[in-house]
């Protein structure tokens, strides 16, 4: 489960961006999407640790290509620094949003002894 970890580091790291890189005027919106998110992505970091809801990490997936779109999008360019943040951050949740929650562990059949392996 270090995947979520780092998940809920990246949450940690989006919620003190606003108070990091400034939005200016230009991105008026900016510091709620980044605190909503941030939001997000720390509750389903945690909430993916209790087994009933394990797969609710990849809602992260789709937060993270709503980062990167809102990122590039919302201004044109030059993109000013506080959504440049946004678009790296977006693209580190991607990649860790599809690593499984037990990745470093080994697989379960491994485990179980075959019938005809003594």
């Amino acid at each position: 489960m270090w995947s979520r970890v780092i998940e809920f580091m990246l949450g940690c790291w989006l919620a003190i961006c606003p108070f990091i890189f400034t939005a200016g005027e230009q991105v008026p919106a900016l510091t709620t999407v980044t605190w909503t998110s941030a939001l997000l992505v720390i509750c389903l970091s945690l909430v993916s640790y209790w087994p009933p809801l394990r797969h609710a990490h990849l809602a992260i997936f789709f937060l993270a290509l709503a980062l990167i779109g809102y990122g590039r999008f919302a201004v044109p360019a030059p993109i000013p620094p506080a959504l440049q943040n946004l678009i790296m951050t977006g693209l580190l949740l991607l990649m860790f949003a599809l690593v499984p929650n037990h990745a470093s562990q080994p697989p379960r059949c491994w485990y179980e002894q075959s019938p005809g392996m003594s």
